[in-house]
């Protein structure tokens, strides 16, 4: 029996979901952060349940050839790029067998329709266009960073190898200006603080434009110093197009309140997808991996087969990037969103790109489409891009219906991913192919893009 705190040489013969190694102990599972298969480690039993445990390395006896020193010196407490010690190729190979794990255990398909993921050609770091950080207060200490996994700790970090360098000038700058002039933040040593002021640091900047957006955070309007806090930024940061306070005052997990107030420039900055201008405001969802998106976006357009003749329902289409891609080559697109400030932003941008075939409704892609559908509008294609839970039930029903000649489906969860696909086989379909893409490097996540076939 594996018994906490106790030592043990292990070795690792799988690789996790979230890239951990697993050892069996006589069919035990220990999930042991950092380990890769083909390693031989003495580990440290951190946590024993029923079915498995948790241990950490405290030796690698055999190294595998695939190891890379992670860059990042807080790699090993923060809970960000949990696979940097995976080298580049070994990321991929890892994603691509993750994503065929699923679809055969989970979705009953075959693994070789999966494809091999398309990697960053350049190098997989400093790619992302957007972060939040949390700010808080450790030791007496103010501290901006991510949380250590599984916790509210915020690591305190200078330097981010996955953020734009701007970003990370933008939280010291914010985390010295605090410190002058002792803002209290929203989280005291991982608790909430009644008296906190400053929840996040928010930045944005555009991949094409280089447009920079700062939103500072907070639980009031009434933030000390905050003219201070502004000359700051536009003094010591380039390129800054919108400085933004967020109102927040909720007890709550969600990051951003639904108010927010310009101090300085534009409400929106701009960038591109593509040949596609977009407006991005606070709350909008743009993808973080700018060139990443455009991989993503084509591979979607080419399995989507238009013609221009086609009629096409996008669902859960947020802000409408994808949308405008599809109505390049379709006679019409029929977009669906149930946030509402999301189909304002598409809106926006179907004006910023005179785009004329496009319409928006706001609801639930589940609700919305049946009704098209009963107004006597068919889908030659449709288009779903889910949130990470994965279709609602009653939308696949209602693609049943329709019987699209194509499904296209964009999705950052490969476990619902192949739940919904063995769903769609059953109502019809044949998935032909499954692509993944590398949005995420560093991280265990993956996005994937799928064609589906009408079966005749």
């Amino acid at each position: 029996m594996i018994e906490k705190n106790e030592e043990y040489i292990l070795e690792i013969v799988a690789q996790g979901y979230e890239g951990e190694g697993i050892a069996k102990v006589e069919g035990y599972p220990i999930f042991i952060q950092g380990a890769l298969i083909g390693e031989c480690v003495r580990a440290k039993i951190t946590k024993v349940k029923k079915s498995y445990a948790y241990g950490r390395i405290e030796e690698i006896i055999d190294i595998s050839k695939d190891r890379e020193e992670p860059k990042c010196t807080n790699y090993k407490r923060c809970g960000g790029c949990s696979i940097q010690h995976m080298n580049y190729k070994k990321q991929l190979d890892f994603k691509w067998d993750r994503v065929k794990d699923c679809v055969s255990k989970i979705g009953g398909l075959s693994k070789d329709i999966v494809n091999y993921p398309l990697g960053m050609d350049s190098k997989p770091y400093r790619y992302r266009n957007k972060v939040q950080l949390p700010i808080g207060k450790v030791n007496g200490e103010i501290v901006i960073g991510f949380y250590a996994p599984r916790s509210h700790n915020i690591i305190d970090l200078n330097v981010c190898l996955i953020q734009d360098k701007v970003a990370d000038n933008v939280a010291n700058l914010t985390k010295k200006w605090i410190k002058k002039n002792n803002i209290e933040p929203f989280t005291l040593d991982g608790e909430f603080n009644p008296k906190g002021i400053l929840r996040h640091i928010m930045i944005r900047r555009g991949f094409k434009t280089g447009e920079v957006m700062v939103v500072l955070v907070a639980t009031t309007e009434k933030v000390p110093y905050i003219e201070e806090f502004k000359e700051i930024i536009l003094e010591n940061i380039e390129g800054v197009k919108s400085i933004i306070l967020n109102v927040n005052p909720n007890n709550t997990n969600v990051i951003l309140g639904e108010k927010c107030i310009t101090l300085y420039g534009d409400d929106t900055i701009q960038d591109y997808i593509g040949d596609f201008k977009f407006n991005i405001s606070p709350l909008s969802f743009f993808q973080i991996n700018p060139i990443q998106t455009e991989v993503l976006y084509n591979k979607a357009l080419e399995y989507a087969g238009l013609t221009g003749n086609e009629t096409v329902f996008d669902a859960y289409c947020g802000a409408g990037t994808i949308t405008l891609f599809l109505s390049q080559k379709s006679k019409k697109v029929y977009g669906v969103e149930l946030i509402e400030q999301a189909i304002i932003n598409a809106k926006d941008n179907l004006k910023e790109n005179n785009v004329d075939n496009v319409e928006f409704f706001v609801g639930k892609s589940e609700e919305i489409i049946p009704k098209l559908i009963e107004d006597n509008i068919k889908a030659d294609v449709i288009v779903v891009d889910p949130p990470r839970k994965g279709c609602d039930i009653k939308l696949l029903e209602a693609i049943g219906k329709v019987k699209p000649l194509r499904i296209v489906y964009v999705s950052c969860d490969p476990s619902t991913l192949a739940r919904d696909l063995k769903i769609l086989e059953n109502q019809g379909y044949q998935t032909v192919e499954i692509q993944p893409v590398d949005m995420f490097p560093q991280t265990s996540h993956v996005e994937c893009v799928v064609k589906l076939q009408r079966k005749l």
